[in-house]
C-alpha cells in the first residue's frame, strides 16, 4: 500500500520489536514519530533516517497529557497510532500497589488518552489505525505477573471499545504475541523451557509482529480485533 504523506507515532520504539517495526515502516517510505524512555544506540539510526524521536514518560497522568501536547506541536496529523510502549513489574511485598498503578498507566492509561485526544489526528488521514500491542499472556493469566497480565487484558478491551467508538474513520486493532526474541543473558535451559511452550517451538524474531502490523495498517476489513501471534501455546 502506498505510503501516507502523514506520520504514524510508534510509542516505545528503542529497542527489540518496537525499534524493528520501526525501522520497517522506514523501509516502506512511511514517515514517522516515536517515543523513548531512555536514550537507545539505534534511536541514532531512526534519526539518521528521518523520523522524529520524542522522549515520553508515560508514568503519570501529567506526562501523558504533556507528550500529547507536544506531540500536537510537530504535527497536525497522523496515519496511525501504534502503542507499544509496555513496563514489566513484578509485585514485589509493600510494593503491590505501586506495581499495579505503573502498568495501569503506561498499559492503560496512556493508550486511553492518546486516542481520546488524538482522534482528530487520525480523522486528517485515511486510512487510519491505531494498533494495541497487547501480550498472549492475558488470554490465561499469570500468578507471578498478575498486574501486568491485568493491565495487558484491560488493553485488549479498550480495543473493542475504541473500534467501535471510533468506526468507521479509525479502525483498531491489537497483537497478541507470545516471546517473540529472546534476551542476551537468557540462558539454555530457560530458552529450552519457553520454547516447549509452543505448538511451532521457535524463537520467530521481532519481523513476525511487523508482518502482523502491516496486515492491520494495510487491511481495509478489519477492526475490534485482536491477532494472536504466539506460535501456538494456546494448543498446549
Amino acid at each position: 500500500m502506498r505510503a501516507s504523506p502523514s506520520p504514524i507515532l510508534i510509542t516505545g520504539a528503542g529497542q527489540r520489536v518496537g525499534l524493528h517495526c520501526a525501522e520497517r515502516l522506514l523501509d516502506d517510505g512511511e514517515s514517522l514519530i516515536v517515543t523513548y524512555r531512555s536514550e537507545r544506540p539505534g534511536l541514532a539510526r531512526l534519526r539518521e533516517r528521518g523520523a522524529l524521536t520524542l522522549r515520553a514518560d508515560f508514568s503519570s497522568e501529567a506526562s501523558i497529557l504533556a507528550f500529547i501536547a507536544e506531540l500536537k506541536q510537530h504535527t497536525d496529523s497522523l496515519r496511525a497510532i501504534v502503542h507499544n510502549a509496555s513496563d514489566w513489574l513484578s509485585e514485589t511485598l509493600g510494593q503491590e500497589a505501586e506495581a499495579f498503578q505503573r502498568m495501569f498507566t503506561v498499559h492503560m492509561l496512556a493508550p486511553y488518552l492518546i486516542n481520546l485526544h488524538c482522534a482528530e489526528l487520525l480523522e486528517k488521514s485515511s486510512p487510519a489505525d491505531i494498533v494495541h500491542i497487547s501480550d498472549d499472556v492475558a488470554r490465561k493469566g499469570s500468578a507471578r505477573h498478575i498486574a501486568y497480565c491485568a493491565s495487558k487484558a484491560g488493553l485488549d478491551n479498550l480495543t473493542l471499545s475504541f473500534a467501535a467508538r471510533f468506526a468507521p474513520a479509525i479502525k483498531v486493532n491489537g497483537i497478541a504475541p507470545a516471546l517473540v526474541l529472546f534476551n542476551e543473558h537468557d540462558d539454555a535451559d530457560y530458552r529450552a523451557k519457553t520454547l516447549a511452550k509452543s505448538a511451532l517451538g521457535i524463537e520467530p524474531g521481532a519481523e513476525v509482529i511487523y508482518q502482523s502490523l502491516r496486515y492491520l495498517l494495510d487491511n481495509p476489513y478489519v477492526t475490534g480485533t485482536t491477532l494472536t501471534v504466539n506460535g501456538g501455546r494456546h494448543l498446549k
